[in-house]
């Protein structure tokens, strides 16, 4: 009779050990979880003292906290947690506005650029004069690829 009450809560405890430690034979596939602002160090870089609220907010987007409390001040908050590994990477970058809504200061971990970098001309694009090549002194060109069979009968029917 004593077994016979025994059984229920003997069984109660197995069930419940059981749940406890589940033995990982097959991991389970775990997403990469990125939330907040990416800033890159090229958008840090455009900033500059005396811009607007719109142009810095064309610049580095819409802020991830704008207080009530404190309305001179945006953060940008960036957190990425890779799910293979588990590290957790975090990211804050704050920007301050002075009583005329221009930038004022910036602080966080995004380093920002430096004065001769700021100064200097960046060339983005490449102009190349073609009347100051000279006509005949260059390099020859190589000549034409003989095209194939299957090469010239697509041009013959027009593709």
């Amino acid at each position: 009779m004593f077994r016979f009450r025994l059984l229920p809560i003997a069984v109660f405890f197995l069930f419940s050990a059981a749940c406890s430690n589940v033995p990982r034979l097959f991991n389970e596939y775990k997403i990469d979880v990125q939330q907040g602002n990416v800033l890159s160090q090229e958008m840090v870089g455009q900033l500059k003292p005396g811009q607007t609220r719109e142009q810095v907010r064309f610049l580095l987007g819409t802020p991830m906290i704008a207080d009530i409390f404190h309305q001179q001040r945006w953060d940008y908050v960036y957190r990425y947690h890779n799910g293979a590994t588990g590290q957790v990477e975090s990211r804050q970058f704050s920007v301050y506005f002075n009583g005329e809504n221009r930038l004022e200061k910036v602080g966080g971990d995004v380093a920002v650029a430096g004065v001769s970098e700021l100064t200097a001309p960046v060339a983005q694009t490449r102009v190349v004069d073609l009347s100051a090549l000279p006509a005949e002194g260059g390099a020859p060109l190589p000549p034409p690829e003989e095209k194939s069979y299957f090469g010239r009968f697509m041009n013959m029917i027009g593709f």
